[in-house]
């Protein structure tokens, strides 16, 4: 089965082991392992690959993933190729406010290469926060730019904030309990001076 590539899905199978941007956001879920367990959920799974991933790895630690596509397509193939006995792959659009009454509510939640796509940012993020349990872990990272409400390169993306901005998302969790890293290609580590980073990934417990 094949999957209609709209410019920014990653298809594995559509793509060389050695393409760059598949091994960056490979990169994002091996990142993840340490930090997943419990109830699971992949907010814009896409082809699925990654929750697979993360399913695999972390088999022992998971009780179960739920992985969620705004498009049809996608979630049709991600159950045909990337099935997991784990993984419950379903249609949902991320900014429905009757999503977290739909899915209940996680122990780890992945948002990987999302937010920059929403123009409803806040319903977004107040939605992950209401599917995190308390003592949950979120994982969210989105590409760096000129700022919010500001042109991106990307035709694909609605904004690409800056680095205080993507910081300032995540005021709501514990300030205690909040971590920043970043990434240059496949590297990912906290923040140096000297680096030119593409994005951010925020760790934030609830």
């Amino acid at each position: 089965m094949n999957l209609t590539d709209t410019g920014e899905r990653i298809i594995p199978d559509n793509m060389k082991p050695s393409n760059q941007m598949l091994l960056e956001h490979m990169a994002r879920y091996q990142f993840s392992y340490p930090y997943v367990k419990g109830r699971v959920l992949d907010v814009a799974c896409g082809s699925g690959y990654g929750s697979q991933m993360t399913a695999k790895q972390s088999k022992r630690k998971i009780d179960e993933m739920v992985a969620v596509d705004l498009s049809e397509e996608a979630v049709t193939y991600a159950r045909g190729r990337y099935y997991h006995p784990l993984i419950s792959y379903k249609v949902h659009n991320a900014v429905d406010p009757e999503l977290p009454e739909e899915l209940g509510q996680f122990d780890c939640i992945l948002s990987f290469e999302t937010y920059e796509h929403i123009a409803e940012e806040e319903v977004f993020l107040q939605n992950l926060y209401r599917l995190l349990k308390p003592g949950g872990t979120l994982l969210l990272s989105t590409p760096f730019g000129q700022g919010r409400g500001k042109p991106s390169a990307s035709p694909f993306h609605v904004h690409q904030i800056t680095r205080q901005e993507f910081r300032e998302l995540f005021d709501q969790y514990d300030y205690h309990k909040k971590e920043f890293y970043f990434q240059s290609g496949v590297l990912v580590e906290p923040y140096r001076e000297q680096m030119n980073y593409q994005l951010g990934i925020a760790v934030c417990k609830k």
